[in-house]
């Protein structure tokens, strides 16, 4: 088997008193796409409860389940999750876990850094614990998770992670110190 290498394997977590940006690897990511109408019913059965709208995630044991279209899913799951081995038949899959660079922030100022980056409202009745949103950090689509008030993680095309890296450590140079 092919050996998994980071996008990120230059890059240093940074750290401080009161933030905290790094990589976080060890994640599977699915999307599965529904093809008939009794998708998502199958689905539901399989996974449990689904997420209604696009923009909340919802928690289903080990997995972050996200609507992100109309019978469209991404799943967060553990790096040794087999979720898609059970899956075709039922969708179409699409393995998206090497694609993509994980990055989590997380600290107090965490939603003003990112503020400094993302077309988003950061405020934390807007951008729940839970919610996600689809977007751009710095004409690089992301999809950005709030895990709680002050924790997110960022799914960043590998192709463009160091950038991403570059463009939240440059935000948030006030806070942090390199480790």
């Amino acid at each position: 088997m092919l050996e998994r290498r980071s996008a990120l394997a230059t890059a240093k977590p940074y750290i401080s008193s009161v933030l905290e940006i790094a990589e976080h690897r060890g994640f599977t990511l699915t999307q599965a796409a529904g093809l008939d109408d009794a998708f998502e019913t199958k689905f539901a059965a399989l996974l449990g409860k689904l997420p209604t709208n696009v923009g909340i995630a919802v928690q289903s044991d080990a997995r972050a389940l996200m609507r992100i279209g109309p019978a469209q899913f991404w799943i967060i799951g553990p790096e040794a999750d087999d979720l898609a081995l059970k899956l075709p038949g039922l969708c179409a899959v699409t393995l998206l876990s090497h694609s993509r660079t994980r990055i989590v922030i997380d600290g107090a100022p965490a939603r003003e850094v990112l503020a400094r980056c993302m077309p988003l409202d950061f405020h934390p009745t807007a951008f729940t614990p839970g919610a996600f949103a689809m977007t751009g950090l710095h004409h690089t689509p992301v999809l950005i998770h709030c895990l709680s008030e002050s924790r997110f993680e960022i799914y960043v095309l590998r192709t463009f992670a160091m950038s991403a890296w570059e463009w939240l450590t440059d935000a948030a140079l006030e806070y942090i110190v390199a480790s």
